[in-house]
């Protein structure tokens, strides 16, 4: 059976909530064009899976409502109209929001009997596989959700996130689980509803070497059961001193990272469900796994897979917790640190959060190179001998103490931001850590205006979800 749930990018809900909760105490409604990702296959239940993404927030205008009372709201058909014309023009799904400014956390008998009306004149208008998203919002914020699919049918949503400097979860009796007893003593730390949150999310981990590797095994720790991991590598005598997980027969077999994580993640014991892609992130098949998460850490030195999530956080509405360490270091007999830095960077379609393009994260020449070598390896190093492409040079310097303390960092960034624990303004789009001075540094960056991800030209895609070719990325 299909699935479904919606992504709210935080600006969108605080225009939602100005539109809606009103000081009257009256109904209000207002459309919402949404973007969509089809997930032909959930990796953790096998599902196909409709996540939708908010894209533009359209008023209903005044002069066209009829009547309202804190109990219903009826308005002309004409704005919805219009809104469905706009959709069907854009390839986008119509979302219709209203308030129940008395609190009811469930449809009402009203919306009942409105609702088949609305779907039939949408299907009416733009064709009978169009559905349409009903979307309450009560007074204390809680967010319900369902898709019409036909007069007789509806899909209530599973999950609704609103993603920004904060993330919040909506979900079914989100707040009244009880915490297994491995998890009870961080439930008094943070909540019981936190740790529900956590075992709700379906997370991706990019990279399963140095920080890659002691993310996967920090989140079953902290409660979080829905995991995939990707990378296309095996492991090697030289990992073994920064990979968690790993021992010396899984470099003797040169055995696939993802499953060497993996088998330490079931081993723990903590109920967690792994799936695992032994691929270049890039590749079509990570596609479906990639979309149906609901966060992301980037844990890999490839520039060009970095491009490529660097495009999806912002076209999916899926925050990236990107992350790197920078060790420089002298070049006399005992060396001296001259940059110890641990890095993470949120990506989101959320102001503030410039992208890694516009903060040189990314080197595109080095992306233009690795995707070179992945396609015509014997083109690669023969533009590496004539010195047009960068070599490999020698291997960086990597400490497993940093690379551990760096996914930390992401990881609490998340927590922050879904719990809160660090104060109202404690959210940092890009922070780095100076190990060597012990102190934190938040760099600000402005966008390019003319940045296809994150400046004024790359704003007309946050939120579009699926698109041809896939992110606008030429194949």
């Amino acid at each position: 059976m299909i699935s479904a749930s919606l992504t709210l990018q935080e600006q969108h809900l605080n225009s939602l909530r100005e539109l809606l909760l009103t000081t009257d105490g009256k109904e209000r409604a207002a459309y919402v064009l949404c973007g969509k990702a089809v997930i032909n296959t959930d990796p953790w239940d096998g599902q196909p899976h409709q996540k939708f993404i908010s894209y533009e927030v359209i008023p209903v205008p005044e002069d066209e409502i009829v009547s309202f009372s804190a109990k219903h709201i009826t308005w002309k058909t004409d704005s919805f109209v219009r809104a469905l014309q706009v959709a069907q023009a854009k390839n986008l799904t119509l979302a219709v929001f209203h308030s129940h400014p008395e609190g009811l956390g469930e449809f009402s008998i009203q919306d009942d009997t409105n609702e088949p009306d609305l779907i039939q004149l949408a299907q009416n208008r733009n064709g009978s596989d169009t559905q349409i998203l009903s979307v309450i919002l009560t007074p204390d914020g809680n967010l319900i959700g369902r898709i019409l699919v036909s007069s007789q049918e509806v899909i209530f949503l599973r999950m609704i996130r609103v993603i920004g400097q904060k993330i919040r979860l909506h979900y079914p009796n989100r707040g009244l689980g009880v915490s297994p007893p491995a998890f009870q003593r961080q439930a008094l730390a943070f909540g019981e509803a936190l740790n529900q949150d956590l075992s709700m999310l379906r997370v991706g981990v990019v990279g399963c070497g140095g920080t890659g590797s002691a993310i996967a095994m920090l989140l079953p720790k902290m409660g979080f059961r829905n995991i995939a991991l990707f990378d296309k590598d095996i492991v090697e005598d030289t990992n073994l001193n920064r990979l968690h997980g790993t021992r010396q027969p899984d470099a003797d077999a040169m055995s696939p990272k993802v499953e060497v994580v993996a088998r330490s993640l079931v081993e723990l014991g903590l109920g967690v469900q792994v799936r695992t892609y032994q691929a270049w992130i890039g590749e079509a098949d990570c596609r479906d796994p990639l979309k149906a998460c609901d966060v992301i850490f980037c844990c890999t030195d490839d520039h060009t897979g970095r491009l490529m999530l660097n495009r999806f956080a912002y076209y999916y509405a899926t925050p990236v917790f990107d992350m790197g360490l920078a060790i420089e270091v002298s070049q006399e007999e005992t060396p001296n640190f001259q940059a110890l830095d641990g890095r993470v960077t949120v990506l989101a379609p959320a102001p503030g959060h410039t992208c890694l393009l516009c903060r040189e994260v990314i080197n595109p020449v080095a992306a233009r190179d690795e995707a070179l070598k992945r396609s015509n390896p014997d083109e690669y190093e023969r533009r590496k001998a004539e010195a047009y492409v960068i070599g490999e040079g020698n291997p960086s310097p990597a400490v497993v103490l940093f690379t551990t303390e760096v996914a930390i960092m992401a990881i609490q960034e998340l927590v922050h931001r879904l719990q809160g624990f660090r104060g109202e303004d404690g959210a940092a789009s890009h922070r780095v850590r100076k190990f060597h001075l012990t102190t934190d540094r938040k760099p600000a960056a402005i966008s390019n205006p003319n940045c296809p991800v994150c400046g004024t030209v790359g704003v007309q895609w946050w939120g579009r979800g699926d698109v041809v070719p896939f992110l606008n990325l030429v194949e």
